[in-house]
């Protein structure tokens, strides 16, 4: 059997730590208290009241055995009743079977029952059960069995649960303002965890520090932070649109002699190469560039995998599109529809390439949305799969050879926009067609 421990035990949330650290010790702290208050109070002032009624009763017995018969014990007895305050019997010929009745939850009971034994002589029997309002006492004589009926209250403390309600009661006021206290302080820490967690995914949350001066703190930095980088993204793409335009208005000048220039082999194989640098030059462009500054907005993940495919077929593509909803009732995913769009081209164009039947599904579940990619060619090697989704990678086999222009910047492009999601690609194997499985999963 093995046995839980500490981390499995206690809740992992800030909230539910906090709560355990206040309440644990308030917790133990009542323990203690009822336990002392039961021990030294309660039991022992059961236990001084029962020895007076014990003197008492010793007395009624003792003036049973020195009667000459039992209607002078019982006359007796009839004289001590009122005085003592206590309701006394003789049962002539009877005999006493020791024992002690009494619910299990009477604690004071056998504290109660101890004491008279050691009081009284003989044998005692106590029935604390038949009637809790009173303790039934009999103690053997030497005319029979006497009977002694005693109110509870003359045994133990009245009402000894007050204490303990208002020890409760108390608690649970100090809790519920704990609580409230607890989740003012722990509010702005899961607003600073929502807002970090929704730029790791593409998304700017408005944030605004709040809280202990600790957090506070770490809210402006986080703020700091993200501001920095944003700032940084946004100057990187404008320095890079400027670098397009100006390596761009080269080639532009360069095809326009091209088209002045008489038709030959000589000036094919020039604009070839210019259109092979120009897709060069634009997806290099795109894997710096990121989609940075585009902005993230509710989109149907199956509509735009069906514009995918739509553009696939125009090009006489074999694709297949295969739609799964585990959340009919809410299909939009929050995404930068213009970067998953490029990174599920690049991964059917990539398929499209080296395959002759490509198939994509997209899966929508409840805490992810999968484009997954797979296609019947050659496929990624395990050991090289790592390597493939590195910039610049082109393998030496038929899977990366760059005949069209391709730098080997589509994989690393849509593992950049899955990142830049808060996702991720994945490279497998296809069971279905037996060539390369790419899985990009984006959280909702």
């Amino acid at each position: 059997m093995k046995w839980p421990t500490a981390r499995t035990v206690l809740p992992t949330s800030l909230f539910g730590r906090a709560l355990t650290i206040l309440l644990v010790p308030i917790v133990l702290l009542q323990l203690v208290v009822g336990l002392v208050f039961f021990q030294r109070h309660y039991l022992r002032v059961t236990d001084q009241l029962t020895s007076g009624v014990g003197l008492e009763l010793r007395y009624a017995i003792g003036e049973v055995n020195r009667a000459r018969d039992v209607a002078e014990a019982r006359a007796a007895l009839d004289r001590l009743s009122a005085p003592l305050d206590l309701e006394l019997t003789l049962r002539p010929g009877i005999g006493v079977t020791p024992g002690l009745r009494r619910v299990f939850y009477d604690i004071s009971g056998g504290t109660l029952a101890a004491t008279l034994g050691e009081e009284l002589p003989g044998p005692l029997a106590v029935d604390l059960r038949t009637d809790q309002r009173v303790a039934s006492v009999t103690a053997a004589t030497n005319k029979g069995a006497l009977r002694a009926t005693i109110p509870r209250t003359r045994l133990s403390v009245s009402n000894p649960h007050q204490l303990l309600v208002l020890m409760i009661g108390t608690s649970i006021l100090l809790t519920a303002i704990a609580v409230i206290f607890l989740r003012n302080q722990v509010r702005p820490i899961r607003a600073l965890a929502e807002a970090a967690e929704a730029f790791g995914k593409g998304r700017s949350l408005p944030f605004r520090p709040a809280g202990a001066e600790e957090v506070r703190r770490a809210g402006a930095a986080f703020l700091a932070m993200r501001s920095r980088i944003e700032r940084q993204i946004e100057q990187r793409t404008q320095m890079l649109s400027g670098v397009s335009h100006d390596l761009r208005t080269p080639l532009t000048r360069m095809r326009l002699t091209l088209a002045l220039m008489e038709d030959s082999e000589e000036a094919r194989d020039m604009v070839h190469d210019m259109d092979q640098m120009d897709r060069m030059l634009g997806e290099f462009l795109a894997f710096a560039r990121g989609d940075g500054l585009e902005t993230t907005t509710p989109t149907d993940p199956f509509a735009l995998a069906e514009r995918v495919v739509e553009n696939a077929r125009r090009t006489g593509a074999a694709i297949e599109l295969i739609e799964e909803n585990e959340t009919p009732e809410n299909r939009l995913v929050e995404m930068r529809p213009g970067a998953i769009t490029r990174a599920v081209q690049n991964l059917v164009g990539n398929a499209i390439r080296h395959g002759a039947h490509v198939t994509l599904r997209a899966r929508l579940r409840t805490k992810t949305i999968d484009f997954v990619v797979e296609d019947d060619g050659p496929g990624i090697p395990p050991e090289d799969r790592a390597r493939a989704l590195s910039p610049f990678t082109r393998l030496d086999h038929a899977r990366g050879q760059d005949e069209d222009g391709n730098v080997g910047l589509g994989l690393s492009i849509a593992l950049d926009v899955a990142r830049s999601h808060g996702g991720n690609l994945d490279l497998a194997e296809s069971e279905a067609l037996g060539g390369l499985r790419a899985t990009l999963r984006i959280p909702r």
